[in-house]
C-alpha cells in the first residue's frame, strides 16, 4: 500500500469527483439495503393479517425514531390492501421498483464521477513519467531497455489505472454495503448477525491465503512485458540487419522465449485470482447455509424470529456477497497494481543528477570563449577523460581527432551538459556551465551528431524544431545553406512531405543535410559537429561537408571528426589519444611534427 499512498496524490486535482462518488455510493449503499428491508412489512401485511396497522401511528419524540417510520409505511400499505388488493400489490412492487431504480441510479452517477478521477489520473500519471523521462539525464538510459520503458509508460500505468478504482471501490462503496446491510441485520436479528460473524473471520483468512504471491508475480509479469517489448523495438529499428544477417530465427527464438515465460507467469498469476471469486462465493454460499439451518430453527424452533424478517435477512446475508467478492477482487487487483505502482514510482523517484542551480545563470549570449579546465571524468569506473584542458576563442573552428575511445565524443556530450564532469570546470564566457541554466546553455548550441536524427513528421516540422515560430521563408534559407533545398523543392509536397520513421524515406546524406538545416535555422553562436559525416559515402559527403562550411561560417565550432578531410581548415586540431590531448596545432603544422597526427592522416586520404 505504500506505493498507492503516492500514486493516490495524483487524485488531489479530482477530489470534487472522489467527493461527489463518496457520496453517490453512500445513496447507492442505503438505498441497496432499503430494498431488502422494505420486503419484511410488505410480506407480513399481504400474509399475516394480524401484522396490519389500522390506526395512524403518531411522532412521539426520539423514542419513537426507529417504530415510527416502520408503523407509518405499514400504515399506508394497510390502508391500501383495505380499499383494494391488487393496487395495494401495485404500489407494493412500484416502491420495490423505485428503491431499486434509485440504487442503479446512484450506482452509476458513482461511476460516471470515477470516471474523471480515473482518467485523470491516468492522463497525470502518464504526464509526470514523459516529463522525468525528459528530464533525466542520457546516462540514466544507456542501461535501460527502451522497451522496458514503454511497458511503464503504458502496461503499468494501465494497471495502476484499474487498481487505483478498485480500491477507491473498496474503500467507499462496498463497505458501506456491507455497513448498513449488517446495521439492518443487527436490527433484524442481533443474535442471528453474531453467529453469521463467527464464520466470516474463516472466510477471510482462507481468501487471504490465495493472494499472497500475487504482488510478486505480477512483478514478474510487468519485467517480462517490458523485455519482450524491448525486442520488439529493437527488431523494428535492426530489420535491415536481422535480414541481411539471416538472424531472423535467432530473434524468433529470443522473442517466442519471452512470451512462452510471459505465458507461464500469466497462467499462474490469472488462474491464482480467478480462484478468489469461486472461493469467496463458495464461502459465502456455505455461510448462507448455515444462517438458514441456525435461523431456520430460531423461526420454527425457538419462534424468537418471525418469518418474513427471515427471509429479508437471507437477502441481506446474499447482500454481503457481492461487496465481499469485490473486496477480496480488489485486494487482489491492489497487490498487482502495487507492484505497477513501484515500477512506475521508481522512474518517478529517480534523482535527476543533471539540474539547475538554484539562482541558475540565465545566459544569453556568447561572447568570449569556451574554456575546458583540467577535467576529469568517467562513464561508471572507466576514465575516459583526464586532466583534459582546451581552450575555444569565439569564432574559431576546433577540430577533436583520434582513434574510437579516445575521448572525442565524450568532449560534446559534457559542454552541452548532457553529462557532468567528475573534476574540473567548462566556463563559457568564465561562468561554470553547473552555475548556468541549462535551456539558456543550449540554447546557445547547435548540435549535428553522425546518427541523424529526424522524426515521423514533416520536413517543415523537423527543421523547424529549434524555432518553432520560423517562417516558411526562414526555413527554405536554411534548407538552402544546407544544400537541401536543391532535393526539397521536387518532393511532391515540399516541405510538407512527411519523412517516415526516423526519416527513413530520405537518404544518409539528404537525412544528414536536413540535421544541418535544423541546427542553422536555431542559428546559435556555437556548434557542435560530432562525426557528422562519418555514415556517408563519398558524394554524399561532398553534399555535407560545403553544407557544414556554410553553417560554421563566422560561428564558434567544435568538430569531432573521423574523417580527417573534414576539419583540414580548422583553426586548431587537437590530436586525442586515451582521453589526453597528444598533439595540438593547425594541419601543416601537425604535419612537420611527424606524430601521432601524420599518422592518422597516412591511414586515410584527402579527397
Amino acid at each position: 500500500m505504500n506505493y498507492f499512498k503516492k500514486i493516490i496524490q495524483f487524485a488531489k486535482p479530482y477530489k470534487k469527483y472522489a467527493l461527489l462518488n463518496i457520496l453517490c455510493n453512500i445513496f447507492y449503499a442505503l438505498f441497496s439495503t432499503l430494498s431488502f428491508i422494505a420486503l419484511i412489512p410488505v410480506i407480513q401485511i399481504l400474509f399475516d393479517k394480524n401484522k396490519r396497522v389500522l390506526i395512524e401511528p403518531k411522532f412521539e419524540g426520539i423514542a419513537s425514531i426507529k417504530d415510527y417510520p416502520i408503523d407509518y409505511f405499514n400504515y399506508n400499505v394497510t390502508q391500501r390492501i383495505i380499499e383494494d388488493e391488487v393496487s395495494a400489490l401495485i404500489f407494493i412492487c412500484g416502491i420495490v421498483v423505485l428503491l431499486f431504480f434509485l440504487k442503479n441510479l446512484f450506482g452509476y452517477l458513482a461511476a460516471f464521477f470515477i470516471t474523471f478521477l480515473r482518467n485523470g489520473v491516468l492522463r497525470d500519471v502518464r504526464d509526470a513519467i514523459y516529463v522525468k523521462i525528459l528530464s533525466l539525464p542520457v546516462s540514466y538510459f544507456s542501461e535501460k531497455r527502451k522497451g522496458d520503458t514503454i511497458s511503464r509508460i503504458t502496461a503499468d500505468v494501465n494497471e495502476v489505472q484499474n487498481s487505483f478504482l478498485s480500491i477507491l471501490e473498496m474503500i467507499v462503496r462496498e463497505p458501506l454495503t456491507i455497513i448498513f446491510t449488517i446495521a439492518a441485520m443487527l436490527l433484524i436479528s442481533a443474535k442471528l448477525t453474531i453467529f453469521v460473524f463467527v464464520f466470516l473471520p474463516i472466510s477471510g483468512f482462507v481468501i487471504s491465503l490465495i493472494g499472497k504471491q500475487l504482488k510478486r508475480k505480477s512483478h514478474q509479469a510487468q519485467e517480462e512485458n517490458g523485455h519482450f517489448l524491448s525486442i520488439v523495438e529493437e527488431t523494428l529499428s535492426s530489420l535491415k540487419i536481422i535480414k541481411g544477417f539471416n538472424a531472423e530465427s535467432q530473434f524468433e527464438g529470443k522473442f517466442k522465449q519471452s512470451t512462452n515465460r510471459l505465458n507461464d507467469i500469466l497462467n499462474s498469476l490469472i488462474n491464482r485470482q480467478n480462484l478468489a471469486s469461486p472461493t469467496s462465493e463458495f464461502l459465502g454460499i456455505f455461510v448462507i447455509v448455515v444462517i438458514l439451518w441456525f435461523g431456520g430453527k430460531m423461526v420454527l424452533v425457538d419462534k424468537t424470529l418471525d418469518a418474513a424478517a427471515f427471509i429479508a435477512f437471507l437477502g441481506l446475508a446474499y447482500n454481503i456477497l457481492t461487496p465481499a467478492k469485490q473486496i477480496s477482487k480488489a485486494s487482489y487487483s491492489v497487490k498487482k497494481g502495487n507492484a505497477a505502482a513501484e515500477r512506475i514510482l521508481e522512474v518517478l523517484e529517480t534523482p535527476s543528477t543533471i539540474v539547475d542551480v538554484p539562482n541558475a545563470i540565465n545566459q544569453e549570449k556568447f561572447e568570449k570563449s569556451i574554456a575546458i579546465n583540467k577535467i576529469n571524468f568517467k562513464y561508471e569506473d572507466e576514465l575516459v577523460l583526464k586532466n583534459f584542458s582546451l581552450n575555444v576563442p569565439k569564432g574559431s573552428t576546433v577540430a577533436l581527432v583520434g582513434q574510437s575511445g579516445s575521448g572525442k565524443s565524450t568532449i560534446a556530450n559534457l559542454v552541452t551538459r548532457f553529462y557532468d564532469v567528475n573534476e574540473g570546470s567548462i566556463e563559457v564566457d568564465g561562468n561554470d556551465i553547473r552555475e548556468v541554466s541549462k535551456h539558456s546553455l543550449r540554447n546557445l548550441m547547435g548540435l549535428v551528431t553522425q546518427d541523424s536524427i529526424l522524426f515521423n513528421d514533416t520536413i517543415k516540422n523537423n527543421v523547424s524544431l529549434g524555432k518553432k515560430e520560423a517562417t516558411e521563408e526562414e526555413v527554405i534559407e536554411a534548407l538552402k545553406i544546407a544544400n537541401a533545398w536543391e532535393f526539397v523543392k521536387d518532393l511532391p509536397k515540399g516541405l510538407e512531405t512527411n519523412i517516415g520513421d526516423s526519416g527513413n524515406k530520405l537518404s544518409g546524406g539528404q537525412k544528414q543535410r536536413i540535421s544541418i538545416a535544423r541546427a542553422v535555422l536555431k542559428n546559435p553562436p556555437i556548434m557542435i559537429l560530432d562525426e557528422a559525416t562519418s555514415a556517408l559515402d563519398t558524394e554524399s559527403e561532398k553534399l555535407v561537408q560545403k553544407a557544414l562550411e556554410n553553417m560554421m561560417r563566422n560561428r564558434t565550432s567544435i568538430v569531432i571528426a573521423h574523417r580527417l578531410s573534414t576539419i583540414q581548415n580548422a583553426d586548431k586540431i587537437v590530436v586525442m589519444q586515451r582521453g589526453e590531448i597528444v598533439e595540438q596545432g593547425k594541419h601543416e603544422e601537425l604535419l612537420l611534427k611527424n606524430g601521432t597526427y601524420r599518422k592518422l592522416v597516412e591511414m586515410q586520404s584527402f579527397d
